[in-house]
């Protein structure tokens, strides 16, 4: 951020920058205290009397303990308040407390509440990214088991639209239906910095409706990766919210825009290969479909051993290696029914040329053959995101080497988390603040 430039709801080094951890007052708070008297302006603080509103005239005379609200931050017409600004709000000596935000033409934003809410205290988080330059008004309400209600309202103005932005992108599409061991991937246009990772992870929302548990791992500075801890349960209807609109990413930089992406896992399909046997066993749904005769990878180019997920599907491609291995080991040869598994260029596809050695010898180049027709029944089964197990041979598969969440731990992956490992693994359970 530029040296001056001062944006409310967002922090570096102590101070607010709009990441909230689960009941902690952080970014743009509310907050309703009892016992304060009546204050100033300067705070935005009202003490109200039983079933009226504080701050609307007279002096109240109830005697006892009185709800008591104040806003603490915004204060009056505040600005340069970030468009990823959450509203954090609380109350004692109340038996419930709500929260409203308007905008200036008085119509309701729409929002939801951390997990963790209760119901006199929580933390809101708009629907979608608010609007840049735009005034909105957050009213929050108090009232107690006796009907007392004590209300206070913030007034704020959010940021002007910021020159230098970081898009966000999805891998996957709106609605798309993938395999139990697809995961979310989610990329930035630039690199962000580390220590801004954990607000961004704060801001990334996945519900699903068969609730399990989940976190977020960073490949890299532009790319973070979501998986559950065991495969996603067959046709299980999944949605994630980026919600970096506005959000300060570090060197000056503000996320462009907010993403909502749904998405459905279809059936179950598992594959294994086992190099003993030479053979991959196919079950969907828990029941085995299909066993295949295959041939892996020759001793001088093994296949990767290791637990590997289907990136890619081509009907029809061309294998050229010509630039890696030189004009003498190189090939140029037509292939079908290709999917692809590593980056390093490992496939299952179609091999009619080593039919013979099918179920009995190794004679591939890493990729897992077997015979046209085979090939072909299988690509018709498979879809992205289904996950392969290759087990026995003398290579381990790289990680990093295509999709390789699933070949580690749950532990481990974790371990590439922004966030502490207790605060960074979430059960994932509607609701979420998800745009309706």
């Amino acid at each position: 951020m530029p040296r001056g430039e001062r944006v409310t709801g967002t922090r570096r080094g102590g101070t607010l920058r709009g990441a909230v951890g689960f009941g902690v007052a952080v970014a743009l708070g509310l907050t309703l205290l009892t016992g304060c008297s009546g204050g100033g302006s300067g705070g935005g603080r009202w003490q109200g009397g039983s079933g009226g509103t504080g701050g609307q005239g007279g002096t109240p005379s109830p005697t006892g303990p009185q709800v008591t609200a104040m806003v603490s931050v915004p204060g009056a017409e505040e600005n340069k308040v970030s468009t990823a600004v959450e509203i954090s709000y609380s109350s004692e000596l109340a038996d419930k407390a709500t929260i409203e935000v308007k905008d200036a033409a008085g119509a309701a934003v729409k929002g939801g509440l951390r997990q963790g809410a209760d119901d006199t205290a929580g933390v809101w988080v708009p629907a979608k990214q608010l609007k840049y330059g735009a005034t909105y008004t957050a009213t929050v309400t108090a009232t107690a088991a006796d009907g007392q209600t004590n209300t206070a309202t913030s007034t704020f103005t959010t940021m002007a639209k910021p020159s230098k932005t970081i898009s966000v992108s999805s891998f996957l599409g709106e609605n798309q239906v993938v395999g139990v061991a697809m995961p979310i991937i989610i990329r930035f246009s630039r690199s962000i910095p580390k220590s801004y990772r954990d607000d961004v992870q704060k801001r990334m929302w996945v519900t699903a409706d068969e609730p399990v548990t989940g976190i977020w791992r960073w490949a890299s500075g532009t790319e973070v990766r979501f998986r559950p801890e065991k495969y996603w349960k067959a046709n299980t209807k999944i949605s994630y919210r980026i919600a970096t609109g506005g959000l300060a990413l570090g060197d000056g930089y503000f996320g462009r825009n907010d993403l909502t992406v749904d998405v459905k896992i279809g059936s179950e399909l598992i594959m294994t290969v086992e190099n003993k046997t030479k053979h991959m066993t196919v079950k969907k749904d828990g029941k085995v479909l299909r066993s295949i005769p295959i041939s892996l990878g020759k001793p001088s180019t093994p296949s990767s051993s290791g637990t590997m997920v289907i990136i890619q599907k081509l009907r029809h491609t061309i294998f050229d290696t010509y630039d890696e291995l030189g004009p003498e080991d190189g090939y140029r040869t037509p292939i079908d029914f290709a999917q692809r598994l590593t980056w390093g260029g490992q496939f299952i596809h179609a091999a009619p040329w080593s039919v013979s050695s099918q179920g009995r010898t190794n004679v591939s180049h890493g990729c897992v053959n077997m015979s046209m027709s085979q090939a072909e029944w299988l690509f018709g089964v498979t879809k992205m995101g289904d996950p392969i197990t290759v087990k026995g041979t003398t290579r381990k598969l790289a990680d990093g080497d295509g999709w390789t969440d699933w070949n580690v731990s749950f532990s481990t992956f974790a371990k590439g988390s922004a966030l502490p490992l207790e605060e960074g693994v979430k059960a994932i359970v509607p609701p979420t603040p998800m745009e309706s």
